[in-house]
């Protein structure tokens, strides 16, 4: 059994709470509203971001996350929060982190002001604590976790013993978990897809066929491995679970609300009308400004990602998306 704090009662954090629990871990969950935190404990639900999913009464909710860390002994911390939201958790953490921990990751994103992957800001914040950094991504749906369907998640990191230390805590019959090394390329794949499921969900909104979307998805995958060249990531990263496999889920997923964004958008909605009606928050729509101001520095090709973003914060029509995809120069595929 190990000891486990949760930062974050979103649909994810709860789901992976629950999944720990029935694991037979001790875990901890904190989650930053605090009525949602107090139905959690009394209701044993989250009705908000994990409606209708009955939540083990061994899991322990609590008030305050330094508390916790200070009055437990805990093994591995479980960060599931936001990326844009995440530098002043960080900041708390260092003032009450006092021993070595496992640091899991959930999120996936870039952040904005510093264009910086999510290792890379915990490193900065997080400087002179001990601990081990893994990244949880896949192809992992929330709802269907919960619901105990079969799921399969990569486990990554620059330490393969903690790699292979939380392959073991969250493995069980319905989450198989593989594991990794190629921090970089997981970290980039998982944060570009959330873009790219926006540019699919506005294919939907406009009313596009199957052909269309398959079509956008291909050729934004290439886009995907130019940016994982800049960076020296491994090309094999994009076709596994945290490139391809979550690509597929969050392109085409009904829980996706990334994809769900771009529909909206494609309906002919304004982003901050459709960011201000959601209740979970929409990575790719603010990772796509980190990105695209990479691509632009960097002089990477990526036309989709370019289009994507002057459509979502330049006011340009959202049909040119498809117009710029389609009306491109003749070319080969490959070179």
């Amino acid at each position: 059994m190990k000891n486990i704090l949760v930062i974050g009662g979103g649909s994810w954090g709860t789901c992976l709470s629950k999944l720990l629990v029935e694991n037979k871990n001790n875990v901890f969950l904190w989650e930053y509203n605090e009525k949602t935190r107090n139905v959690i404990r009394e209701k044993r639900e989250n009705p908000v971001f994990l409606p209708n999913i009955k939540l083990p009464n061994e899991l322990n909710v609590v008030d305050s996350y330094c508390e916790t860390l200070k009055n437990e002994k805990i093994d591995v911390i479980l960060l599931a929060t936001p990326t844009q939201f995440l530098r002043p958790i960080l900041k708390n953490l260092k003032e009450c982190l006092s021993y070595k921990v496992i640091i899991v990751n959930v999120a996936k994103g870039i952040e904005i002001k510093s264009k910086k992957r999510i290792s890379e800001v915990i490193d900065e914040e997080l400087s002179g604590k001990d601990y081990s950094y893994v990244l949880l991504a896949g192809p992992t749906h929330a709802e269907e976790v919960a619901l105990k369907l079969p799921s399969a998640i990569l486990s990554v990191s620059l330490d393969e013993k903690a790699a292979l230390e939380i392959q073991h805590l969250f493995s069980n019959s319905y989450f198989r978990v593989y594991t990794g090394t190629d921090l970089v390329g997981a970290e980039l794949s998982g944060a570009v897809k959330n873009c790219l499921a926006i540019a699919a969900g506005i294919s939907d909104g406009l009313g596009f066929g199957d052909n269309s979307k398959a079509a956008l998805i291909t050729r934004g995958i290439n886009e995907i491995l130019e940016i994982g060249k800049y960076y020296h990531a491994d090309p094999k990263t994009f076709m596994g679970l945290s490139g391809l496999g979550d690509i597929i889920v969050t392109c085409t997923s009904k829980h996706s609300r990334n994809r769900y964004v771009g529909e909206e958008l494609g309906k002919g909605r304004k982003i901050d009308d459709i960011i201000s009606s959601m209740k979970m928050v929409s990575e790719g729509a603010e990772t796509i400004k980190a990105l695209y101001a990479i691509i632009k520095e960097n002089n990477i090709q990526a036309p989709i990602m370019s289009a994507l973003y002057e459509v979502i914060y330049e006011n340009r029509p959202v049909n040119e998306l498809v117009s710029l995809f389609m009306n491109r120069n003749l070319r080969s595929e490959f070179i």
